[in-house]
């Protein structure tokens, strides 16, 4: 009981440590706010403007709006998970710590469980003042959608994202220069196969079976469910399932492919502060 004790209070420093980070960098977070504001109304004015782009076509300008703003902020919420995870290493070496917290007597699961929970909190927050923003300036009714089936769908998929975080945290330990940058090609990857923007049949054949395997289409499909036509929790066990148990592979996975890298990068001194 004491040692359960002793990683929980562990995994709770990781959480209360990043946000201090928050609070000292108060007005980066405020630039990152006002940029994702803009950038999910400029994504939702498209809809609105759909009707001209078509030629006058009688398009539900509403509803296209509303897609479009579901596709963006379950795009966010994602994101935001992914970014916070794989910069796990880019921020102790920021901090000048990558060496301490490398090297405590803390184990790596306690760690990422911290880096976790944070950016599970911290994403369902940022995304939740975005849509209050975004609707009370777009005027969108949502009095028919069932929010609590939506926020469930989100924290289903977040933990296949943690899985596959994890593992695109492993660059920046590796490739020190470079490794941040990297990461991004998972996230490129996923943005496209899974919809966020269009139905995803609307993908060529070869990149609409690789959407079968992303765990963003299964969030993005069950979310807009819920939002747009008000599904029950219930309903949306076919969108769940695939979410969970990709969950469940991919988080056992990336911590089996972090301990891999991290034991080669102690054997090479990559745990260095300059990257």
């Amino acid at each position: 009981m004491t040692v359960m004790v002793n990683q929980l209070r562990a995994s709770y420093a990781f959480v209360e440590r990043n946000f201090n980070l928050i609070k000292r960098y108060w007005s980066w977070e405020l630039v990152w706010m006002v940029y994702s504001i803009a950038e999910s109304l400029s994504v939702s004015f498209i809809g609105l403007g759909m009707e001209k782009i078509g030629g006058g076509q009688n398009i539900n300008s509403e509803y296209m709006v509303v897609y479009l703003l579901i596709g963006t902020l379950v795009w966010r919420f994602l994101s935001t998970i992914f970014y916070w995870i794989t910069e796990l290493i880019s921020i102790e070496r920021w901090e000048g710590t990558i060496e301490y917290t490398l090297m405590a007597p803390v184990r790596r699961v306690t760690h990422m469980a911290g880096q976790t929970i944070f950016s599970m909190v911290y994403a369902l927050l940022f995304t939740g003042v975005i849509l209050a923003v975004v609707a009370q300036i777009l005027k969108i009714d949502l009095s028919g959608a069932n929010f609590f089936s939506g926020a469930m769908m989100l924290v289903a998929g977040s933990f296949s994202f943690v899985g596959i975080s994890i593992m695109a945290s492993v660059l920046p330990l590796l490739f020190p220069e470079r490794g941040a940058q990297m990461t991004h090609v998972f996230i490129a990857l996923l943005l496209l196969i899974s919809g966020v923007y269009y139905p995803v049949e609307v993908l060529p054949g070869v990149l609409r079976k690789l959407a079968v395997v992303s765990p963003a289409t299964y969030v993005l499909d069950g979310v807009r469910q819920a939002l747009l036509d008000g599904t029950p929790l219930g309903a949306l066990w076919p969108n769940i399932w695939p979410a969970l148990l990709m969950g469940a592979v991919l988080i056992p996975m990336g911590l089996w492919v972090f301990r891999q890298a991290e034991r080669y990068a102690k054997r090479k001194g990559k745990l260095h502060r300059n990257g």
